[in-house]
Order: C-alpha cells, then sequence, then structure tokens
C-alpha cells in the first residue's frame, strides 16, 4: 500500500479519531449510534495511522507528501 494519507489530512483523521472515541465511550447514545461513532473513530484512526485510505485510493487523493515531488533536480 502506497501512502495517500499525510500532513494535515493525517492529523485530522487521528484527532476526529480520537474525538469520536471519547464521544463514543462518554457520552450516552442509543447502542446503534454508539456503533456507528464507534466504527467511524475506528475508520478515521487506522486510516491517519497506517496513512492509507481505500476511498482516497478510489477516488484518486492524494495527500501524501513525497521528496521527489517536485521533479528532477538540476
Amino acid at each position: 500500500m502506497k501512502c495517500n494519507v499525510g500532513g494535515i489530512d493525517r492529523t485530522g483523521r487521528i484527532v476526529i479519531g480520537i474525538v469520536l472515541l471519547i464521544v463514543g465511550v462518554a457520552v450516552p447514545l442509543d447502542m446503534l449510534w454508539r456503533i456507528v461513532v464507534l466504527a467511524v473513530a475506528a475508520i478515521a484512526l487506522v486510516t491517519g495511522i497506517v496513512r492509507f485510505c481505500p476511498a482516497n485510493a478510489l477516488f484518486g487523493i492524494d495527500t501524501c507528501e513525497r521528496e521527489d515531488k517536485g521533479g528532477s533536480p538540476g
């Protein structure tokens, strides 16, 4: 899997995942909503940590910084 999640996108996913994880555990929600919130939290955290998102790959989105992005030196 090549990196397609980077920078602010990665940080945002991790922060949102942590916030949703706290909400899913601490806030009294219906069981269905708790499952939905925890699933979204897990997806956000995993995609932020592994730096790959299948949805980004499907739509051709790449926010990962690369050293060779600027072309050949010289």
